[in-house]
């Protein structure tokens, strides 16, 4: 049964929600440096159970259609986002920024909050804006897509007019969201006469939970994606262009590396990539100020054998497979990448880093200040055309 993407686990592969490890550090004083890596090991691989609220709301003007939130990086960002209150149990929609100082931020509401509705003062900020398919005012159906981990729910976007549907595009959400992180895109694909595919993966709440019942962080989801492409070449599909957000993107990336499909690969759009996972522990560990020896054992135990079944109950990550970086001479296929140098969750270097390695292959969009997988929020017409040239270079679309 599919979950109600407002109930489901919330967005951002923050490494933030590793259990507040600024607190879990303090511990490790008494506790010793590797049960506070153990604890950022098994976090980092957990699907989260909930949605971490990470904004406050100040008041709500219903006469003025307004709301005013704390004051943070994300919510003073220009364009449209969502919000998710009462316990992720509603769902707002938010506008342009009407007011701010140094504590608080105004911004225009979108969604209409009937009268007598009360909300409560946790909030969390979101860049999805749709929550639903039945936003997007198009033609989708419900579809499954069957994976080893077993039958992951999808949802199919036909494109727009009667042209070749022999490409398609497949949609990966990222680390503690779902698929309907991915509707943002669709309306660009569809443009463009490519199906849209947006697919969920094991242990994201949608998909069945594998056996270990924790993320692999790409090095065990890429084969439910895998069979993503199956579904899609039994339906007609020739190729395919991968798309992936955060761990989506490092998914995607793994995707290509070891499918033995690839040939049906076209290329990848990657949005605030994971592109290697040593990166985006470090900078979330350094955040939390937590000591490097301690990330360095915190890594460890996710690479080795022993301590890896303890923190995940399955086998190994090995980080190595998952630096791009590292492995850019095994890529075959055209990729985007866009990504914002402010992104505050994962990192841009190793994006950077990819492009300089495969300048052949590698085109990267930078971005300055649009945050973690908010850039369609931030410039919806400068992603979208960012995004429509690519694939018209790549000779993907015609013009």
């Amino acid at each position: 049964m599919v979950r109600d993407p407002r109930r489901a686990a919330g967005h951002a592969p923050h490494l933030s929600e590793i259990a507040a490890l600024a607190g879990v550090a303090a511990l490790g004083v008494v506790a010793g440096g590797t049960a506070v890596a153990f604890a950022i090991a098994r976090k980092a691989v957990s699907p989260q159970q909930r949605r971490i609220a990470d904004v406050q709301v100040h008041a709500v003007s219903r006469t003025a259609q307004t709301i005013t939130l704390g004051r943070t990086p994300d919510t003073v960002l220009p364009g449209r986002y969502g919000l998710f209150v009462n316990g992720s149990r509603g769902y707002l929609k938010l506008g342009s920024v009407v007011a701010e100082d140094d504590r608080t931020v105004t911004r225009k509401l979108l969604t209409h909050i009937a009268s007598g509705e009360r909300i409560a003062r946790a909030a969390s900020f979101s860049g999805w804006y749709y929550d639903e398919p039945a936003q997007l005012h198009v033609p989708f159906r419900d579809v499954t897509v069957r994976a080893p981990v077993g039958e992951c729910p999808a949802w199919f976007f036909p494109p727009e007019g009667d042209g070749p549907r022999d490409t398609w595009v497949i949609a990966v959400h990222g680390r503690g969201t779902v698929r309907a992180e991915v509707l943002r895109a669709v309306p660009v694909f569809r443009a463009l006469g490519l199906p849209t595919l947006t697919v969920s993966y094991r242990n994201d709440g949608e998909a069945p939970r594998s056996s270990s019942g924790r993320y692999g962080l790409g090095a065990t989801e890429w084969r439910d994606v895998d069979a993503a492409i199956a579904y899609a070449r039994t339906r007609g599909a020739r190729r395919v262009v991968i798309m992936g957000w955060s761990m989506g993107g490092a998914i995607a990336l793994q995707t290509a590396l070891n499918s033995a499909q690839s040939d049906m690969i076209a290329g990848l759009i990657l949005d605030s990539p994971v592109v290697d996972w040593r990166l985006v522990l470090g900078f979330q560990a350094r955040a939390l100020h937590v000591p490097s020896p301690v990330t360095h054992v915190a890594i460890r135990q996710l690479t080795m054998p022993g301590w890896s079944r303890v923190v995940r109950s399955g086998e190994s990550i090995s980080l190595n497979d998952l630096d791009v970086v590292r492995r850019a001479d095994e890529l075959r296929q055209p990729i985007l990448v866009m990504h914002s140098d402010d992104d505050g969750f994962v990192p841009s270097d190793a994006s950077h880093g990819l492009a300089e390695a495969r300048p052949d292959l590698v085109t990267l969009s930078a971005w300055k200040e649009a945050r973690h997988t908010k850039l369609w929020n931030y410039d919806e017409a400068r992603w979208a055309e960012t995004m429509r040239s690519w694939l018209i270079e790549q000779d993907i679309v015609t013009p």
